[in-house]
């Protein structure tokens, strides 16, 4: 590679790194020919790019762009993935990597941010912005009154609850006496005893 050639890849470089959203790193070491090339169809089709970098040429690149913290993972064979959708490079990457032992993701950006292994993993694991546009386009393309249901689904949820929740109070047994309650009336009764025997005599007095 001449230095005009050098000079083009760095500039490639720099455009890739001021317009990506998210990029991946991974090492592709004993990954044959087919294989790059059964990645690089899948990428197209997700709207994300692949490609194998010069790590030297990449490092000059990352100088002063959003993603110069990535500059430690580019030794060895490297590759990256990109996209102007966050989800999309993390999601094709980690699921070619399932299938392809020999393409091992070792970190990532979302520009400034750096993603370690798990956050790439939790990345991938959400809806794509392709995916959020198909649902978004199903739902518009969907009657009126479907759109209805869906969007009232949550608030009859929450009044069948509450009904529920209302009936079963006023069905519901009435407590039996507290103990305490119990004791007390047990208590009043020799009282009452007692005051019944004191009026007999005094009734009787009366009648003589």
């Amino acid at each position: 590679m001449d230095r005009s050639q050098k000079e083009k890849a760095i500039a490639d470089f720099k455009s890739i790194f001021e317009e990506a959203e998210a990029i991946i790193v991974a090492h592709y070491e004993g990954i044959n020919a087919d294989s790059i090339n059964e990645l690089r169809s899948k990428t197209r089709n997700s709207n994300v790019t692949f490609r194998v970098t010069k790590n030297r040429l990449v490092k000059i690149a990352l100088e002063n762009s959003p993603y110069k913290n990535l500059s430690e993972f580019f030794s060895g064979p490297t590759a990256i993935t990109y996209s102007k959708d966050i989800v999309a490079a993390a999601k094709v990457t980690t699921s070619f990597a399932k299938e392809n032992e020999k393409l091992i993701v070792i970190g990532g950006a979302l520009k400034d941010k750096v993603l370690d292994l798990d956050a790439i993993k939790h990345l991938a694991s959400l809806p794509s912005l392709l995916e959020l546009q198909a649902k978004i386009i199903g739902l518009l393309s969907a009657p009126a009154r479907q759109i209805a249901t869906v969007l009232s689904t949550p608030s009859k949820q929450v009044v069948t609850v509450v009904k529920s929740y209302e009936g079963a109070k006023k069905d519901a047994p009435k407590e039996e006496a507290t103990p305490k309650e119990e004791a007390s009336k047990e208590e009043a009764t020799p009282k009452e005893e007692a005051s019944k025997e004191e009026a007999a005599p005094k009734e009787e007095a009366a009648k003589e």
